[in-house]
């Protein structure tokens, strides 16, 4: 019965730590395409400012910095659907985590009182032989 506990404390701190790396990853590629995002802004800038054009309506308006536009785009709307993942995943760690907790604390309780036990039995036990040694006098 103590090995079931200790198994499922061991797997619920496995998942735990499978949730946190998921979300690591998840904020590593949010950081990465904000990154890019940033970059592909620059070129546009850039571009828009070489051809003294910033308007993207108008008929002189560089086919690169539409491209790029439309890059930036995709990268916008790729980073909105990872931190919505972030938010799910960080909502199953939450999760993960309290019923980790929920079993560490049932196994520290139970750890309590076998503490108590041994030393109450210990108590009994140190009390008969003060009382045997008391009977003796």
């Amino acid at each position: 019965m103590m090995r079931n506990r200790e198994s499922l404390i061991r797997l619920h701190r496995f998942q735990v730590d499978e949730k946190r790396r998921k979300l690591a990853e998840l904020e590593l590629m949010v950081m990465e395409f904000r990154a890019r995002e940033r970059e592909l802004e620059a070129q546009v800038e850039a571009e828009q400012k070489k051809a003294g054009i910033s308007d993207v309506a108008h008929f002189a308006y560089p086919m690169f910095a539409k491209s790029v536009i439309r890059r930036r785009q995709n990268i916008l709307t790729s980073i909105a659907d990872i931190e919505r993942q972030l938010d799910g995943a960080k909502e199953e760690l939450s999760d993960a985590f309290r019923e980790l907790k929920k079993y560490e604390v049932i196994e520290d309780n139970r750890k309590r009182k076998m503490r108590k036990e041994v030393m109450r039995v210990e108590q009994a036990q140190l009390d008969e032989v003060a009382l045997g040694i008391h009977r003796r006098h």
